[in-house]
């Protein structure tokens, strides 16, 4: 009884310790007043803190009592220290004031913002340490809470929410591929934390914290990228105050999707966080499967008050079964077929894997420098063997619609290595106020393409595409031994300096200036069925240019700005011409205008873009070789000529009443051929294949604020692509006539999905129907894999947070 009354007594002492606790709160506000979100709020020597609410309020609960050091500390601002006295049983108040303006804070994270947000947030694509209205030129940011209440899969759900981008292909429906204002991205246009990634591979949405879209010319920040638009997808960040989630998503076609997500302090310098999920589903066509694994762990080092370093890497492998879709037929119509028929076998496989490792850092110089550092490497690795190119052809003797099988087998390894450094302040010349940003670049790609011995004789017959059941057809895997590797290294560098330079209250003037130098290596192949003989091709090339911009912003009134600006910018071709050739580089003019507005007090955000992009010298996929064979190797290309891109956009996005979140969008482009080409020449006046002339977009999220039913939300989702032409655009004969027509006409259509959701306390449930109306259309890229878009589905997924 002795020790029963002693575990007792212990126990109590204990709770009533526990329950002489005090609570810390206040606000942190920016020298003018504003309420300042995502500051970090910690105990001196003890592992307690949280960040500020976006109303820049905080709370700390649990203090035990005691005299303390309240650190508040923000990107790009002094760090705080003030002292707090707690007592039990007792709310202290703390406010604090940065000692900046709301226009002069360095950087604010807008993983969480409001869709409102578009113009008054700053945004790391940018790199500029101004607020998005300031910018000539248009941006838009998805963030986290869009992505949760979409229940985003892919790349493709979130670029539905950013109007004039649209995917374009699905080739073998395991890589997506996307185009803006009438150009294609390409592992140049797409970033991860600001550094460039392989577009190979779909990325994972669960690690992201939110999507940045910088709409027109990015040349001088980012040196050879293609115009339209250019995507930064930012991943979680750590945080120093402790928590997480774990979900579970489930829907349609078996999909089962387990997440989780952990973060908080290992000590009161050093924070960490944890990501990660397991995807497995099935398809709406048949014997197609995917399987896919991610891990995303960082870390964030306080080093002082002025320095910090983030540390960060993920992995993901992807397990896909390559699906060509429907055939064409006679590479000029897509006959209609089941949604769910799948024309290849079983044992056709992708295995692609996808590593990336960068560390951030970011060091306040003074209070009006800073400097960013990043360096990064990203491995992607490819492996894929499977039936192909399907081009269905009608029967002489028959007279029914006959598919040859074919293989293709493709292997690419590729490392990439890249570093930058910028400076970033702002000076006084008399009257004008300078924004300066001042830096360097450099990145190294090397890729070994691989190449197998695979038959160039069909694999066997289908007599008749829409009863394949009636012919006898193969199912073993040929063998196809490896052939050769050839490795053709890339190096790159830049050095930009660009000044905003702010005349009054009214007026600011934007001018810069980007040198790039590119250069080609000798490609080596390795011959494997000699023994790994090496041969060197003399086929180096360098490539320079300076790329200009210049441009102007005013302000009519505060909430309402206009731009415009001139840009000319530069793009090597990579790959070679049918005769084995170096491809001449792009060199890109581009006009663009606009007016940005922020209506009620800023609720609703509006971006009205007007566009004209040149470009001379225009390169895709040759259709065949120098001996007039199909070509399978998009290594070989062809020049189209010029090209000539206009367009109008509209933005709309905004909260305007409490729980209210909409996103809406139209564009209309029209992207055509001016000049001629390779060979005989191509068609002018011809609109460039793979892009719709319209696409609109709109979404709208309610949560209920009050009553019994606070924490319920409902919501639906609009999509439209326009009519677009698949296939390769037409050539002339010698006397300048159009020959065969070889153009797929591909209906728009449109899409809409429906959403319903529920928060109790810490655990939430979503749920999406996707597709309702079950429209019938496709992915379509070049003129095979033709891939029909998903029917109707449903996802839910279920999360707890703590």
């Amino acid at each position: 009884m002795k020790h029963l009354y002693l575990i007792l007594s212990l126990l109590l002492i204990n709770i009533t310790l526990f329950a002489q606790t005090g609570t810390i709160k206040g606000k942190v506000t920016t020298s003018d007043g504003e309420p300042t979100p995502y500051v970090t709020i910690g105990l001196k020597d003890v592992k307690k803190g949280t960040f500020t609410t976006e109303e820049g309020t905080y709370v700390i609960k649990n203090v035990k009592p005691g005299n303390y050091i309240l650190v508040i500390s923000h990107t790009g601002t002094r760090t705080q220290e003030q002292p707090v006295v707690v007592t039990a049983d007792h709310t202290t108040t703390a406010n604090a004031t940065l000692e900046v303006s709301a226009s002069q804070l360095n950087e604010v994270v807008v993983g969480g913002a409001h869709a409102t947000d578009i113009n008054s947030r700053r945004v790391s694509i940018g790199k500029l340490q101004v607020a998005s209205m300031d910018l000539p030129q248009s941006v838009t940011v998805i963030s986290h809470e869009v992505l949760e209440n979409q229940q985003a899969q892919r790349l493709s759900d979130v670029v539905k929410n950013v109007n004039g981008v649209y995917m374009a292909s699905s080739r073998g429906g395991v890589q997506e591929s996307f185009n803006s204002r009438g150009y294609a991205f390409s592992s140049t246009n797409m970033f991860k934390n600001g550094m460039r990634v392989n577009s190979g591979a779909m990325p994972e949405m669960s690690g992201l914290e939110r999507v940045e879209v910088l709409k027109g010319s990015a040349a001088i920040l980012y040196g050879n990228v293609s115009p339209g638009a250019v995507m930064n997808m930012v991943t979680k960040q750590p945080k120093f105050n402790f928590g997480g989630e774990v979900n579970l998503r489930a829907g349609s076609f078996g999909l089962l999707k387990p997440a989780f997500d952990v973060y908080g302090p290992l000590s009161k310098s050093v924070a960490y966080r944890v990501n990660g999920s397991f995807e497995t589903t099935d398809s709406y066509r048949d014997q197609v499967h995917s399987k896919r694994y991610y891990v995303n762990p960082s870390l964030l080092f306080k080093l002082s008050d002025r320095t910090e370093l983030v540390v960060q890497g993920d992995y993901l492998k992807a397990d896909f079964t390559p699906d060509f879709g429907t055939p064409s037929l006679n590479s000029t119509t897509i006959p209609k077929m089941g949604r769910n028929t799948f024309f290849g076998e079983p044992w056709n496989y992708t295995h692609t894997q996808q590593s990336t490792a960068s560390a951030n850092i970011k060091h306040q110089i003074s209070k009006t420098w800073n400097l960013n550092g990043l360096v990064s490497y990203s491995k992607y690795v490819r492996d894929y063997y499977g039936i192909e190119r399907l081009q269905a052809g009608t029967s002489a003797k028959t007279g029914l619609d006959t598919l040859a099988r074919m293989l293709g087998k493709n292997g690419t390894n590729e490392d990439y290595f890249a570093a930058e450094l910028d400076f970033t302040g702002t000076v006084k010349t008399g009257i004008l106020e300078h924004n300066i940003l001042a830096g360097i670049d450099g990145d190294r790609y090397v890729t070994g393409a691989y190449k197998y011995n695979v038959s160039t004789k069909p694999y066997d017959t289908i007599l008749d595409i829409h009863n394949p059941a009636t012919s006898r057809l193969r199912t073993d895997m040929p063998d196809a031994p490896i052939l050769n590797v050839a490795i053709a290294p890339i190096n790159r560098i830049g050095i930009y300096l660009q000044d905003l330079i702010k005349i009054n209250d009214k007026l600011n003037i934007l001018v810069g200036v980007r040198a790039s130098y590119l250069q080609t290596e000798n490609s080596v192949t390795y011959d494997f069925t000699k023994g790994g003989q090496k041969t060197t091709a003399n086929n180096s090339r360098y490539d320079h240019a300076i790329s200009p911009k210049v441009a102007f912003i005013y302000k009519l009134r505060p909430a309402t700005a206009v731009f415009a600006s001139y840009t000319t910018s530069f793009t090597p071709n990579t790959g070679f011409d049918i005769s084995g050739g170096n491809l001449a580089p792009s060199t890109i003019q581009q006009y663009e205008a606009g007016i940005k507005n922020d209506f009620f007090g800023g609720k609703l955000s509006t971006n009205l873009t007007v566009y004209s992009i040149i470009n001379n010298n225009y390169a895709q996929t040759a259709p065949t070789l120098a001996d007039g064979s199909s070509n399978t190797n998009t290594s070989y290309k062809q020049m189209v000529g010029g090209t000539k891109s206009q367009g109008v956009e509209l933005d709309i996005m905004g909260h305007p009443i409490a729980g209210l979140d909409v996103v809406a969008g139209y564009s209309y482009n029209n992207i055509e051929i001016t000049a001629s080409g390779d060979k005989l020449g191509s068609v002018k006046g011809e609109r460039l294949v793979g892009n719709p002339n319209h696409t609109a977009n709109a979404s709208a999220f309610y949560t209920i604020q009050k009553s019994t039913l606070k924490g319920l939300k409902f919501g639906a989702g609009f999509y439209y692509l326009g009519q677009r032409y698949a296939g390769w655009n037409n050539t002339t004969d010698i006397k300048g006539q159009p020959t065969a027509n070889r153009l797929i006409s591909v209906p728009g259509y449109s899409t809409i999905d429906i959403s319903a959701g529920y928060t109790y306390k810490k655990l939430s449930f979503m749920a999406k129907v996707s597709n309702l109306t079950n429209t019938y259309n496709y992915y379509v890229h070049e003129n095979y894999s033709i891939n029909p878009i998903p029917p109707t589905a449903f996802t839910g997924t279920v999360a707890y947070k703590f």
